[in-house]
């Protein structure tokens, strides 16, 4: 895992990663409030908090996946 993004890659997925944590929080509080009921919707929680763990990593690291396996992203 080679440094393959600069400090504006680092700080979008930084951001994008703090905002998925963000989400998964708010949705997690719905559910626990008994708006959303279904099993699904803790899976949904999980996998978007994984998401954002993993994007704050790829800042900290200075390493994207997408850009590893040779896609060109825009910043």
């Amino acid at each position: 895992m080679e440094c393959n993004i600069d400090a504006k890659g680092k700080l979008a997925r930084l951001l994008t990663g703090i905002a998925a944590i963000a989400a998964s929080i708010v949705l997690c509080a719905i559910i626990l409030l008994g708006l959303l009921s279904s099993t699904f919707w803790w899976y949904a929680a999980g996998a978007i908090a994984l998401g954002g763990a993993f994007a704050i990593f790829e800042a900290k690291i200075g390493w994207c996946v997408v850009r590893a396996i040779g896609f060109k992203t825009p910043l």
